[in-house]
């Protein structure tokens, strides 16, 4: 959004508006900026989460295991999670199909998984940030 439109949302003139942001961004509080991207239209419609439990608890496996899981191209979102499961996986991939292939070819095949439950999103009904 323009920082106009922002101004105009804030009830703020475009000046000090443009100020704050600068200010937010300086300290670290915003980030980065990004496109949000229609998964169906970059052939991605199908998504599944994917816990995973991993064998290995000493701290350079998981950092192999984390490097290769987020190498993976279909993986958009790794999270280790406290108690059980120890990662949470948002996976991205065209239809069903494709979800298997990466799941026996790719996925299975780190060193370290030991088991996996996908459920596959039926409807995304809040997505913020």
């Amino acid at each position: 959004m323009s920082n106009t439109e922002l101004a105009h949302r804030v009830r703020l003139t475009p000046a000090p508006c443009l100020r704050r942001v600068k200010r937010l961004e300086q300290e670290g509080i915003i980030t980065g900026y990004h496109a949000k991207v229609d998964p169906a239209a970059a052939g991605r419609s199908f998504e599944v989460t994917v816990a995973v439990e991993v064998t290995v608890n000493d701290q350079r496996s998981l950092e192999e295991f984390e490097s290769a899981v987020a190498a993976l191209e279909e993986v958009v979102e790794v999270r280790r999670v406290f108690g059980s499961p120890d990662y949470i996986l948002r996976v991205l991939v065209a239809d069903v199909g494709e979800y298997e292939r990466f799941q026996t070819t790719k996925f299975l095949r780190l060193p370290g998984v030991s088991r996996t439950i996908s459920h596959q999103t039926m409807k995304l009904v809040k997505q913020e940030w």
